[in-house]
């Protein structure tokens, strides 16, 4: 299992960009069929944001099991975006945006909890089960073997502080689609009428009957408002400001993502125990929570600005849960420098091991 961990943050750049592959495959707007004048089926951009049909065909298929995720997530930020429309006539897409995080983050704390508590019991264990491992040296399949009846003997399973994370993680991807499709169809309408039952009405939705394109083939007139403080949350943040260094789009909000997601990468490690200094896995954890955030401002340039908004209020809620359950975790020191109060700090929820069965 904790080969898995490993393999899986390894891993994790690839099947981010996969899965994000996946989606826009899977939930870009549904075509409309050709008309009486036999032309053909209007592209993506041109059709109407409309719920997948199930068909033999299996991107078809890959799209309807997505679309009740996506149409839940669309409809939320919708209904959010209207009730700002109190405070701002054309509503504020980015607040919209802020309290969907929150939503989202709030719903799928018992899971995180879940997660952070596995996470520091494995930990704990760390010392343990690299007693283990010196005892088996050399013999593969009994350290396999003692370490999973280890495990079974205290009652934890390693791949609880993983499998939980997977699937939170997970609505990274469908928040991506709701944002870069979402907000940029001209009409939305469709993607609103929930068994049966039209919400564009009460919702006070209305829609234009056609696209209109700019030279660079972008829908101008989006049935939902997607500026707010000056920013089109719906393309890259580069679109709009112009930022870009020898030709690479740079983004303010990708730089800041990435700065939050180290704070957060840092704390999820464990403390430093001299007893675990030299072992290689506990040097790669390390080297990961310097290296994975630095691929979000890479990410800068592609992804919509209205997702790296979810990815720095989603981290900056992440942040305070694991600090209720790990503390600073393996935060410090950081560059040498070890401050007074994150020493000997006891968690809110502080994690015990369980007694041996």
């Amino acid at each position: 299992m904790i080969r898995l961990q490993q393999l899986l943050v390894r891993l994790a750049p690839l099947l981010f960009l996969v899965g994000v592959a996946l989606i826009v495959g899977a939930c870009v707007p549904g075509t409309a069929t050709p008309g009486a004048s036999g032309n053909a089926s209007p592209s993506f951009s041109q059709a109407p944001l409309a719920p997948a049909q199930l068909t033999g065909n299996p991107m078809d298929l890959l799209a309807w099991l997505f679309t009740p995720i996506f149409q839940a997530l669309f409809i939320v930020l919708v209904v959010l975006d209207t009730a700002t429309k109190v405070i701002w006539s054309e509503g504020n897409i980015a607040i919209a945006i802020i309290l969907l995080t929150v939503i989202l983050k709030v719903a799928t704390t018992p899971i995180t909890k879940k997660q952070l508590v596995s996470s520091r019991q494995t930990q704990l264990l760390q010392p343990e089960i690299k007693d283990i491992q010196r005892k088996y040296k050399g013999d593969r399949v009994k350290q396999q073997a003692a370490t999973q009846e280890f495990y079974k003997q205290r009652g934890i399973n390693p791949a609880g502080g993983c499998l939980p994370a997977l699937l939170t993680m997970g609505l990274l991807i469908p928040m991506y689609s709701v944002i870069s499709q979402g907000l940029t169809n001209y009409d939305i309408t469709p993607m609103l009428v929930v068994f049966g039952i039209d919400l564009a009405e009460p919702l006070g939705i209305v829609c234009a009957p056609a696209p209109i394109f700019n030279a660079a083939g972008q829908v101008t007139n989006p049935c939902l408002n997607p500026i707010a403080f000056g920013i089109n949350w719906s393309y890259p943040e580069p679109t709009t400001t112009g930022l870009a260094i020898l030709g690479f789009g740079i983004s303010i909000l990708a730089i800041i993502s990435s700065g939050i997601q180290f704070v957060a990468s840092r704390q999820m490690l464990a403390p430093i125990d001299p007893r675990m200094k030299d072992d290689p896995n506990i040097k790669v954890q390390r080297q990961m929570a310097y290296f994975l955030p630095l691929i979000s401002i890479l990410y800068g340039g592609m992804l919509p600005a209205g997702l790296f908004l979810y990815w720095i209020f989603s981290s900056i809620i992440q942040v305070g849960q694991q600090f209720l359950v790990m503390g600073f975790g393996g935060t410090f020191p950081l560059f040498g420098w070890y401050p007074e109060f994150a020493r000997n700090h006891t968690p809110r929820y502080h994690v015990t091991l369980p007694e041996p069965k």
